[in-house]
């Protein structure tokens, strides 16, 4: 054999060789994939089941806990219609029926959905039936009796125990805050349908029972409407009653019982199977997992190709990082200098006037200290989208560094087009973001200033831009605002009012006052909300709304939220057996040695830290969670309470909820207020109130200026209530003189001069 031919066989047998060896690797991967695979398979079918099986039996928890609900729910609407004397004197005294008709039965009809209502007299008669009383005939009216006949021998004490076929939910004779002796919720079956009862005994405590005394009775089928919210509640898609038949094998069969273990109606509904989904979930992905060795050699030789056009792509990618943000790729604050005075020689040559917007985003930086520096660069990536997106195409949209950014329009310089183009830009920038499984929402405030032929250069630009971004972020962020001459004015009186600040905290300026918090009857006054008071020397008292936020812009707050939580304190030792409620700042709560100050303000003024109540509102646990739990807990086991301010108004999130440990949810005056007026605040409060409740916390309405407002809110089942009905914000010496007095006792003089 020659040479050649020596040659020609090695050139072949090198590829061979290392075609085996790859080959053998792979197989081997392969092997180890597959039976990872396998495992991963087997463990994913056994949490699957466990997870279905727990999903399962946590739906028939919430389910039976919905229908208790309902069931005092209705207890609470009858009991808000007949505890009153009048109640007593139109059904016990006179047996007026018009005004029972109205007055008990047209009214839970009409406002409750009440399906039957009935006035059952001393003999077990009833006196009216007051729902659709055209449409029950004698047959039915007997059939009523018959029903409901059990239930009468319980309540009249004929039988010492609910008798079988019904689910109690409430039985109890002690008296209410309402007035109600002998009371009972239950689930039965009447006129052949399950059905919500409900009835209480029309007497008060401190009256003559003159014998045997009459009850009010109303129910609620378990009908579609009722199992339609509840659906909706605890979304259980299909929620339905049996009344016979086969149930499909996806759905869950849900059998009610009675206090006797007997099957008191039968549900169904299509049960939510975690596990299955995931199991679903997951089989695409072994199967892209075997697809992808085929396809493994391709992408080695594509990556070889590519690493080569990277190179050549190298220098122009130097030339763009060196005008561009290497961030989000948005010209950097170079690039944007040099475009600015460009376009501003253009405007005093007679080009189209144009204007600058200075945009700064709001609570950026929290999201950097607390979720880490990865998730605040997704972020502004994500906002450069935003941007690109709202502005036209020859706009140019840059980033001077940080969290600022600029952009150049031509668009026009009339105010309302820039008011609606910035408009524009903080509602996108405002929408919430989902980066690595977080919810995050933060805001934008924008300066704006216009490029006429009287601008003098880039510098001015900036800093009129600037100028105006300082107005807008003072004036409550989420804005824009246009400058003008006055605003250069306007920014040194702001700084002076800072520096008054400043000296007030320092010098013990400032004073508090207290908002009595009062029980749902409003005649005790159970705690009280502190709130922060600052009269200047020369402008007088300036207004919360004012200096709270100064304070938060310029760091004071830190300092103003410890003399307030400190002189709260000090001034509670007085009122033992009260709650104190301090509000929180979400800036002073995301602080690190929050919990330590308030443990040594604690240790320092020697007060209970379990009548100490901080509210904070749902704005201090966007991009917080984590941190603002573990602050939470901390304070938990100090003792102090926490309570949810201003619910429902700002990013509700039923997490916060879950997750937090809340002992009081206030509901925010603007609901209180819309109660009488719309039927969907009404609602909303109502469902505040069953949320709350639910959960275990106690609902105090803010807001409170009515009798009217107050009644439905005690209906409605809220413990606790304040606002001008109850007092407004005094001094601590008139609380002092207002609790001595409802104790029954002289205050001191000097408490009382000074009330």
């Amino acid at each position: 054999m020659s040479a050649v031919g020596q040659s020609n066989i090695g050139g072949l047998r090198k590829p061979m060789i290392w075609d085996r060896a790859h080959l053998s690797v792979i197989l081997r991967i392969g092997i180890i994939v597959a039976v990872a695979i396998v495992c991963v398979i087997a463990a994913v079918l056994t949490s699957a089941h466990r997870a279905d099986e727990v999903a399962l039996d946590q739906q028939r928890q919430l389910f039976t806990r919905a229908i208790a609900d309902q069931g005092e729910r209705v207890l609470r609407e009858v009991e808000s219609v007949t505890a009153s004397d009048r109640a007593i004197h139109n059904i016990r005294v006179e047996r007026n029926l018009p005004w029972i008709r109205q007055r008990i039965g047209q009214w839970l009809e009409t406002y409750f959905d009440h399906q039957f209502v009935f006035v059952i007299d001393e003999s077990d008669q009833i006196i009216d039936s007051l729902a659709d009383r055209d449409a029950v005939d004698t047959e039915q009216s007997k059939a009523i009796h018959s029903d409901l006949a059990p239930l009468l021998d319980y309540l009249r004490g004929r039988t010492p125990e609910i008798p079988g076929g019904a689910m109690t939910i409430l039985a109890t004779d002690q008296a209410t805050d309402l007035g109600h002796g002998k009371r009972v919720a239950l689930v039965q079956k009447l006129l052949g349908r399950p059905a919500v009862i409900a009835a209480a005994e029309i007497t008060l405590p401190e009256q003559d029972s003159r014998g045997v005394a009459p009850f009010v009775m109303a129910a609620k089928f378990l009908n579609e409407e009722m199992l339609g919210n509840i659906s909706g509640q605890l979304q259980l898609p299909n929620l339905r009653v049996l009344d016979g038949g086969q149930v499909p094998p996806q759905d869950f069969l849900f059998n009610l019982t009675d206090d006797h273990g007997q099957t008191l109606a039968r549900f169904a509904w299509t049960p939510k199977r975690p596990g299955s989904q995931i199991v679903r979930s997951v089989l695409p992905f072994v199967a892209i997992a075997i697809a992808g060795f085929a396809v493994l050699a391709a992408f080695v030789l594509r990556y070889m190709l590519r690493t080569a056009a990277t190179i050549a792509a190298g220098e122009e990618r130097l030339r763009h990082l060196a005008l561009h943000d290497p961030l989000c790729g948005l010209p950097n604050r170079t690039f944007f200098g040099e475009r600015l005075e460009t376009v501003i020689n253009e405007v005093r040559s007679g080009g189209r006037p144009a204007a600058v917007f200075y945009i700064d985003l709001d609570h950026f930086k929290d999201v950097n200290d607390t979720l880490g520096h990865p998730v605040g660069d997704e972020l502004i990536r994500n906002v450069t989208l935003r941007l690109n997106r709202i502005l036209r195409g020859n706009d140019l949209v840059a980033r001077l560094g940080g969290d600022e950014f600029a952009v150049i329009t031509s668009s026009g310089t009339d105010p309302y087009l820039l008011e609606g183009i910035a408009g524009r830009i903080i509602s996108a920038l405002s929408a919430p973001y989902s980066i690595n499984g977080q919810n995050i929402v933060i805001g934008a405030s924008i300066g704006i200033t216009v490029i006429d032929h009287r601008t003098q250069g880039a510098a001015d630009i900036m800093r009129y831009a600037d100028i105006a971004l300082y107005r807008a972020k003072n004036e409550g962020r989420k804005r824009a605002c246009i400058y003008d001459a006055e605003m250069d004015e306007d920014l040194s009186s702001h700084k002076l009012l800072e520096n008054d600040l400043r000296d007030a905290i320092e010098n013990g300026a400032l004073y508090l006052a207290y908002q009595p918090v009062v029980n749902n009857s409003g005649e005790i006054v159970v705690g009280v909300e502190a709130l922060a008071r600052w009269n200047h020397p020369e402008r007088g008292d300036i207004p919360p709304a004012e200096f709270i936020p100064i304070a938060e812009n310029s760091g004071l707050i830190t300092a103003l939220g410890e003399w307030v939580l400190r002189r709260a304190c000090l001034d509670g030792k007085a009122w033992p057996g009260i709650a104190v409620a301090v509000n929180v700042s979400p800036l002073q709560f995301r602080r690190t040695d929050f919990v330590e100050m308030v443990e040594r303000i604690l240790a320092e003024t020697e007060f209970d830290a379990a009548r100490l109540e901080l509210e904070v509102t749902e704005s201090t646990f966007l991009g917080n969670v984590a941190t603002a739990e573990t602050a939470m807990h901390r304070l938990k086991a100090l003792g102090v309470r926490l309570a949810l301010d201003d619910f429902g108004t700002g990013y509700s999130s039923l997490l916060y909820l879950r997750r937090f440990p809340f002992d009081k949810l206030k509901i925010d005056q603007s609901f209180t207020a819309s109660i009488e007026t719309a039927a969907d605040a009404a609602a909303i409060v109502h469902a505040i109130v069953s949320l709350g409740r639910g959960l275990g916390m106690k609902v105090t309405a803010e807001g409170v200026e009515t009798a009217e407002q107050q009644l439905f809110l005690r209906a409605a089942g809220v413990h606790t209530m304040q606002g001008f009905r109850f007092g407004k914000a005094v001094s601590a010496a008139t609380i002092s003189v207002r609790l001595a007095i409802s104790a029954g006792r002289r205050p001191p003089s000097d408490i009382a001069a000074a009330g």
